[in-house]
C-alpha cells in the first residue's frame, strides 16, 4: 500500500478536522454544548471515539478550532482588501465575511453565539478568540499605517496595528451582543456600521510634540 506524502497527510488531516468541526457545531446547535458528547460527534462522523482524539483533545478544542478557522477567514479577507484602503475601512469590509454568514444562517449563528456566552467552560475560549484574532489581523494592518517613529523597536509588533485590530474586534463583539439580544431581528451589518462608525469618528490623539502644555 502506497504511503501518503507528508503534504497529502496534512491535507487529509485538515479535511477530517473540518468535517468534525462542522458536525460538532451542528450537534451543539441542535442539542446544546453540554448535551452533546464526544462519542456522539464521533458516531455522527463515522469514526471511533479514539479516532476523534487523534484530531482534537476535547470538545472545547473543536470550538476553538472553529473559531481559529473563522479568524483565518477574516485575516484572508483583510489581506485581499486594496492596499490603499485605510485600515479601519479595510477592517469593516473584511467583517462582511461574518455579516454575510449571519445573513445566510441567522438561526445557527444565534445558537453558536449564545453557546459561547452562556457556557461557562467556553467563556475563556471566547476570550482567547479575541486575542488570537487580534494576532491574525494586526500584521495586515501595519502596512496600511504611516511609518513608525525612528525610536520604535524594529523587531516588535506595531502597537498601533494591534490597538486598531483590538478596537475593531471590540466593535464586532458589541454588534454581536446587540444582535443576539435582539434575537437576530436586525442585520449585523447595520450594527457593525453603527459600532465601528462611533469609534471611527473619535478625534485622533495628537503626536507627543503637538500636545498642549
Amino acid at each position: 500500500m502506497e504511503e501518503l506524502s507528508p503534504g497529502l497527510r496534512e491535507r487529509t488531516r485538515r479535511a477530517v478536522q473540518a468535517d468534525l468541526m462542522s458536525i460538532a457545531m451542528r450537534l451543539f446547535v441542535e442539542r446544546g454544548y453540554d448535551g452533546t458528547s464526544v462519542e456522539e460527534i464521533a458516531t455522527e462522523a463515522g469514526i471511533s471515539k479514539r479516532s476523534f482524539f487523534r484530531y482534537f483533545g476535547s470538545k472545547e478544542d473543536v470550538v476553538l478550532g472553529n473559531l481559529e478557522y473563522g479568524g483565518q477567514q477574516l485575516a484572508s479577507a483583510l489581506a485581499e482588501r486594496p492596499d490603499d484602503e485605510p485600515a479601519w475601512t479595510a477592517l469593516r469590509r473584511a467583517f462582511e465575511v461574518i455579516a454575510k454568514h449571519n445573513d445566510h444562517d441567522p438561526t445557527g449563528t444565534l445558537a453558536v453565539l449564545r453557546m459561547l456566552r452562556d457556557t461557562p467552560s467556553l467563556k475563556a475560549r471566547h476570550l482567547e478568540k479575541q486575542s488570537r484574532w487580534r494576532e491574525l489581523l494586526a500584521p495586515h494592518l501595519a502596512p496600511r499605517l504611516p511609518p513608525r517613529p525612528p525610536t520604535a523597536a524594529s523587531d516588535s509588533a506595531d502597537p498601533r496595528a494591534v490597538a486598531i485590530a483590538g478596537a475593531a474586534l471590540a466593535c464586532l463583539d458589541a454588534a454581536q451582543t446587540v444582535w443576539v439580544a435582539a434575537e437576530g431581528r436586525v442585520r449585523l451589518a447595520n450594527l457593525l456600521d453603527e459600532s465601528m462608525g462611533a469609534v471611527g469618528v473619535l478625534p485622533s490623539v495628537p503626536a507627543p510634540g503637538q500636545l498642549a502644555v
